[in-house]
Parts: C-alpha cells; sequence; structure tokens
C-alpha cells in the first residue's frame, strides 16, 4: 500500500483526482491539498510515497515546490499545460499527465509509482540483508540464531527446509519455505539454483553445466536457474 495525497486548487480537478485514486487499490490517500502549502504540512506530519499534484497553483507553483524537496517521495504531475513537461522531467518525476486525464492512461502512471515504490522497498530490504550477519529461525520451538556465513546449503522439503551448516553435522530443520528463507538472505551471497537447492556462494567448489559441487558433494542444477549460474562463473552476480 502507498501513502499519497493530491493536490490541485481546482475543487472540481482535486475531487475528480480524489475519485481516480479510490480505483486503485494500493493507493491510500492520506489528505487532499488546496496549495502547496497544505502538501508542504502533510508530508512534514506523513511518511507520504507518492504526490499528484498540479503546476499552476497560486503562491507555489507545483513544480517549485517539488523542486525545494530535499528527500523526495514519488511525484505525478496532473497539469492542463504541456510545455512544463520536459522541466518537470528534470526533476526525475514518475509520469506528467495532462488534463483531461483517461482513467486508463491514469492506472497506468499510477502502475508504474507503484513498480518503483516496490523496486526501493526491495533495495533498501537488501541493503539491509548485506549488513546483517545472522538471523533468528524457530527450531524445535526455541529462536535459534543461525550466522549466515555458517550456512552452507538449504534443501526445500515441500512445507519444511533443511540447513546444513559448517558448525555442526546436525541440520537445522525448519517449517518455512525455500522462497521465504531465500528472501531474508543476501543474493550476493546466496544463490538458487534448482527448486529445492540454496547454496552458499563462497561453498561452491566447482560448476559443471548440470551441476554444482560443494567439495565432494554433487548437487544439480535446475534449467531455470541455470542462467544464473552461468553469470556466476563470470562474475556478474
Amino acid at each position: 500500500m502507498m501513502n499519497c495525497i493530491a493536490v490541485d486548487d481546482e475543487p472540481l480537478a482535486l475531487k475528480l483526482l480524489q475519485d481516480n485514486i479510490s480505483k486503485c487499490p494500493f493507493l491510500k490517500l492520506v489528505v487532499a491539498c488546496n496549495d502547496a502549502f497544505e502538501a508542504m504540512k502533510a508530508l512534514q506530519e506523513n511518511k507520504i510515497d507518492l504526490v499528484f499534484i498540479d503546476i499552476q497553483m497560486p503562491g507555489l507553483t507545483g513544480l517549485q515546490f517539488i523542486g525545494s524537496l530535499e528527500n523526495k517521495p514519488l511525484v505525478i504531475f496532473i497539469t492542463a499545460y504541456k510545455q512544463y513537461a520536459l522541466e518537470s522531467y528534470d526533476l526525475a518525476v514518475v509520469d506528467y499527465l495532462v488534463k483531461p486525464v483517461a482513467l486508463d492512461r491514469f492506472i497506468k502512471a499510477c502502475n508504474r509509482a507503484n513498480e518503483l515504490h516496490e523496486l526501493k522497498a526491495m533495495k533498501q530490504h537488501n541493503t539491509v540483508q548485506s549488513t546483517a550477519e545472522y538471523f533468528f529461525l524457530n527450531v524445535d520451538y526455541s529462536q535459534v540464531k543461525v550466522m549466515f556465513a555458517d550456512i552452507i546449503w538449504i534443501e526445500g522439503l515441500r512445507d519444511y527446509i533443511k540447513i546444513n551448516l559448517k558448525s555442526t553435522k546436525k541440520s537445522l530443520i525448519v517449517r518455512t519455505s525455500l522462497k521465504a528463507i531465500q528472501q531474508e538472505l543476501s543474493p550476493n551471497k546466496f544463490i538458487r539454483i534448482h527448486k529445492s537447492w540454496l547454496v552458499a556462494v563462497s561453498e561452491i567448489t566447482a560448476v559443471r553445466k548440470n551441476s554444482i559441487f560443494i567439495n565432494e558433494m554433487e548437487l544439480p542444477v535446475g534449467e531455470t536457474f541455470r542462467e544464473a549460474v552461468e553469470k556466476l562463473v563470470r562474475k556478474e552476480l
């Protein structure tokens, strides 16, 4: 869900914008503003992901307002004037819509904003992953601390996973999916090689077309994951 605000000094245009926003299930309208000053207050008081804003407004134009922000949210301009399009893209906005805006064109712009929002969230998540050194997993009714550097490979077993560690010969059995655990691990340090296998890149000792080796242990490479393994060999991960 994306928190958004709508900014327009024309009441009818603002009402139409609110109505269009309500048709997008991933948007939550926090407040509708009549000018840039109300928008400024809204950004100070709320976490806003997306701003829909007119350009020609009294006091402070939409371009001036967005240009004044240090930490800009995603922005979609909605205006009756075409001539500001080039200037608006210098502000790295998501889209520039010219009134009257067809609903399908509006939704297309919103979908693009949502994709950018999800990409940003994923990058932030990966940054957290890259700095973390461990996580806790629910094993036999206990929260067990597992160091990422201790993991050799993880095998998917339907509703469970089996984690093989350097520090012990006993594997950890955890009730979760391989996909879920992969999201908790840095993509630079762990690679999915098969629908049932996730391995630590540092532990791979050899690679063949259809398999990888961890010392004497040979694991299959699935067709879907072969390109990722080839990139690993070319050092493109």
